[in-house]
Formats: C-alpha cells, structure tokens, sequence
C-alpha cells in the first residue's frame, strides 16, 4: 500500500496526539512510548530533533526523531512509532522515506534491537545495511544518502 504522509515538527499544537501514540504490546520490548522521546529530544545533549508523521488529512499517525552525528553528518534516525491502529497501511515505510528524501544528511543510520525482524525486513527494504556496530545492544545499520 502506498501511503501518503508529511513530517512536521513537532509543537504546542501537535505534541498531545504525539504523545497519545500507542504501539502493540509485542513492540513495547522494542520501543519506548512517546512520551518517553519526547523528553529525550527536549533534554538530551545529543540534539534529537521530534517530528510528527501526519497522514494526507493532517492526522498524526506516528512521531520520528532524527540528529546530526557530529563525527560523520550523518543523520540518525530514531524512535520511530507508527500507531497501533494505523499499523499495516505502509506508514512507517512512508515515513522513513520521507526522511530520507527531506533531511539534508550525506547518510542515515539507525538502530534496532536484533529480534525486531519487522523493522529489520523494513529498512533493508529501504537500503540499509547493517554494519557490524552495536548502539548499546542495538544493531546499527546504515544507508548512503
């Protein structure tokens, strides 16, 4: 399925549909909620920058964050949620695609935890590799601009 969506940043008229997202139980041991990066964003050194994922009629269906690694540019992707009731309708792949094409990095990179076989089928599909790095006990994978 072919979905359509927008990133916007996150701001005082988005933040409660943000931080509403829910995700399946099964994903509870891969990602944290919400709430949880929005307070990363707001109060980690690293620079994570929140972002909104709205469908075609402007309703948020899911949240990415995204920052600059100093070393290399390039930009990391992360807690990246798509509803659990807007799961299955092409969202997430829309949404990373769309930060590919928008963000102004020379690569991206991003993490998973090894047994997330979705999310790792989902971003091989979109070009990243893993590399061999590990992000606390997450794997790395990478993708050339």
């Amino acid at each position: 399925m072919d979905a359509s969506v927008t990133l916007r940043p996150v701001d005082a008229d988005n933040w409660r549909a943000v931080a509403a997202l829910t995700v399946t139980e099964v994903q509870r041991a891969w990602v944290a909620e919400p709430a949880y990066y929005l307070a990363l964003c707001h109060y980690s050194p690293v620079g994570w920058r929140p972002l909104a994922v709205t469908d075609a009629d402007g309703t948020v269906v899911g949240f990415l964050m995204w920052a600059v690694d100093p070393e290399d540019g390039a930009a990391w992707l992360g807690g990246i949620t798509i509803d659990a009731t807007q799961q299955g309708k092409g969202f997430g792949r829309a949404a990373v695609s769309a930060a590919l094409t928008e963000l102004d990095a020379p690569s991206f990179a991003l993490s998973y935890q090894p047994d997330n076989t979705a999310a790792r089928a989902l971003y091989a599909s979109l070009g990243f590799v893993e590399t061999g790095e590990l992000e606390d006990d997450e794997v790395v994978a990478r993708r050339p601009r």
